[in-house]
């Protein structure tokens, strides 16, 4: 098998994930800070552990301001849904994830807060950043944009983006799913004042791991309330961090594989891995480019201006079929929507999807010649 949708998640994970994962269930058995004995505490130690790694990747300064969530989707909620009020407004980008279009459509569905799409130009900055600033009104509470879009790879000038919000006193919440891991980001020279991952994409880490990370929780309401093993007399929840956004019972094997992850990802340095996919990407781009029939939508994908995955149709065929032609000759990719129909409006592929290609570190030149083999062997109609 050749698996090439690491954009949905990485697979193969590093075996050090693997021996994590189940040292976590074996060693790491009781529930951290809910109990006073040996193996509660070392638990604790272990989510310590994982939060000084995301620090060390991401270059936060402060552990408590890392909190774990099941995924990057429920990261981004607790955000949107726990800072916006009755009448705020948000821009947003055209390119986004349900993980964020979905609860801003329920807010605005629901006569909570309005939201507006602002359109991107991939490779103008400029254009992009031009396009922000105009979204922008008096009762714009929020702006929520992807780094990275995971159906066309368009990265967004977020750092620029930041600044301009700074202007006029605005938030800014990242959606880091396809960035982290794939791009260096300092969290603390970047300046976003909430950042969401996936663990299980670039991070490497087991499906069921999330990180938030806040420059201060203090105007962040909570969405969801628990047993945190800290003041359980009081029926409100905590204030301190990162006790107020990890209610209920952690993933500790999750945890502990997320853990493992980072230190794979430091250990191969993020540089490394993003030129290492982005050359099997661009390889691709110039081979399919020739191969009749195959329709490309961006233009090549520089690092600079695009993470490293490429989205194509071939024509005459919607993308499903082309994607079980590919699984019956061993190769795995992504087809359909991406669960991103707001980037298929954008580019026009709503009706056929794309066939999606994204390599990690694992994948080898030989998988992407394998991949355009039998590409050429599909005669467009």
């Amino acid at each position: 098998m050749i698996y090439l949708d690491n954009s949905a998640t990485t697979y193969p994970k590093p075996l050090s994930v693997y021996n994590a994962v189940s040292n976590g269930i074996k060693s790491y058995g009781a529930n951290p800070g809910r109990s006073g004995h040996t193996m509660s505490r070392k638990s604790g130690e272990e989510v310590e552990k994982c939060r000084k790694s995301v620090s060390k990747l991401f270059g936060v300064k402060e552990y408590s301001n890392i909190a774990f969530t099941l995924n990057c989707t429920q990261a981004i909620n607790m955000v949107i849904k726990g800072i916006l009020k009755p009448g705020d407004h948000v821009v947003t980008s055209c390119i986004e994830h349900n993980a964020v279009m979905r609860p801003l459509n329920k807010l605005e569905k629901d006569g909570v807060i309005t939201y507006t799409k602002v359109k991107v130009y991939p490779g103008d900055n400029n254009k992009t950043l031009d396009s922000f600033r105009k979204g922008i009104n008096s009762k714009t509470s929020l702006i929520v944009c992807t780094h990275a879009s995971n159906v066309w790879g368009i990265k967004l000038p977020i750092s620029r983006i930041i600044a301009l919000a700074k202007v006029y006193g605005i938030p800014v919440l990242i959606d880091g799913a396809q960035s982290g891991g794939l791009v260096p980001i300092d969290v603390e020279m970047l300046g976003a004042d909430f950042i969401c991952f996936a663990g299980h994409k670039g991070l490497y880490g087991p499906m069921g791991t999330g990180i938030l990370i806040a420059k201060s929780f203090d105007k962040l309401d909570t969405i969801i309330e628990g047993g945190t093993g800290t003041d359980s007399m009081k029926l409100c929840q905590p204030k301190e961090m990162p006790q107020k956004f990890e209610s209920g019972t952690p993933n500790m094997s999750g945890i502990s594989g997320l853990r493992a992850g980072i230190d794979f990802v430091i250990s191969k340095g993020v540089e490394n891995i993003s030129n290492h996919e982005s050359k099997l990407i661009l390889y691709l781009y110039d081979k399919l480019k020739n191969i009749p029939g195959v329709e490309l939508y961006m233009p090549r994908p520089e690092p600079d201006f695009f993470v490293p995955l490429l989205s194509f149709n071939i024509h005459g065929y919607i993308s499903d079929e082309v994607g079980k032609i590919l699984d019956k000759n061993g190769i795995e990719v992504r087809t359909g929507l991406q669960c991103a129909p707001s980037a298929h409006e954008f580019i026009g592929t709503s009706e056929r999807g794309v066939v999606r290609v994204s390599p990690s570190i694992f994948n080898t030149k030989f998988e992407i010649d394998k991949l355009i083999e039998v590409i050429r062997t599909i005669k467009p109609k």
